[in-house]
């Protein structure tokens, strides 16, 4: 189905798409969630996380399509937090305040992040949006609020350069090209292409890409309550084909 996309891209040396966490473990999706991509479209509209009407206006307005050209590697990180022990008196409204407390208790977790990943997400409208795909490319191109690859430790290192398309195919939506990072096309190709392969995330109709070996998953990625921090099972359809390089016929 032809229609409109708003596509960008993001790259930086570090990311981390939360994954639901058990214990003390946050573990990363290799690629952008769609609580993510809320988050991000949200942070540049200015919406604050207590504005549920808005929050969820944003949900109910955009789906989300990721092309994964980087596969990216996998680090975890030792991680420890000082934090106060509990007490129902006393409610702490800054950092500043937790780390003031006459007892401190340390808390051990590990985080996972992606190194080095690359994605291009294509973004159109339901029948009910709030927003229009201007107004989402214009929050990119100035956003109220930093932007960061799923974590705030996490910034973008190249600019997003949102684009918004005429009518056309989700595929074709997904390989727009955007400039080399590094100075040459040739040297881009090498390091993009090291796997081989490219794969393709969204969600809507599983034929979307013409294709019949197509996986679908169930990953827990729908906001639900922020307040509470959760999250239902959405359908997200997943296709892996072969890179073409720049210059190559399609």
């Amino acid at each position: 189905m032809m229609k409109p996309y708003l596509v960008f891209r993001l790259y930086g040396p570090m990311a981390s798409w939360g994954l639901p966490a058990v214990g003390g473990d946050r573990q990363t999706a290799a690629s952008p969630t769609r609580s993510a991509i809320l988050g991000l479209l949200g942070a540049a509209l200015g919406v604050k996380r207590e504005n549920k009407e808005e929050l969820q206006a944003l949900q109910d307005s955009v789906l989300v399509a990721i092309k994964q050209t980087v596969p990216s590697t996998l680090m975890r990180d030792y991680h420890t937090t000082q934090v106060p022990s509990s007490n129902n008196k006393v409610v702490h409204h800054t950092r500043k305040s937790e780390l003031s407390a006459a007892k401190l208790n340390t808390i051990l977790s590990g985080r996972d992040y992606r190194c080095d990943g690359l994605w291009v997400v294509a973004i159109s409208l339901t029948e009910q949006a709030a927003f229009s795909l201007e107004n989402l490319q214009a929050a990119l191109l100035k956003p109220v609020y930093p932007l960061s690859l799923g974590r705030k430790s996490c910034p973008l290192a190249v600019p997003l350069m949102p684009k918004v398309l005429a009518p056309c195919m989700l595929k074709e939506a997904l390989d727009t090209e955007f400039p080399a990072l590094t100075h040459s096309d040739k040297t881009d190709d090498f390091w993009l292409g090291s796997d081989g392969w490219v794969t393709y995330f969204w969600q809507g109709d599983k034929n979307e890409m013409g294709e019949q070996s197509v996986l679908t998953t169930h990953p827990w990625d729908e906001p639900v309550s922020r307040e509470r921090w959760q999250f239902k099972q959405r359908s997200m359809h997943q296709l892996s084909l072969p890179e073409r390089t720049r210059g190559e016929e399609q």
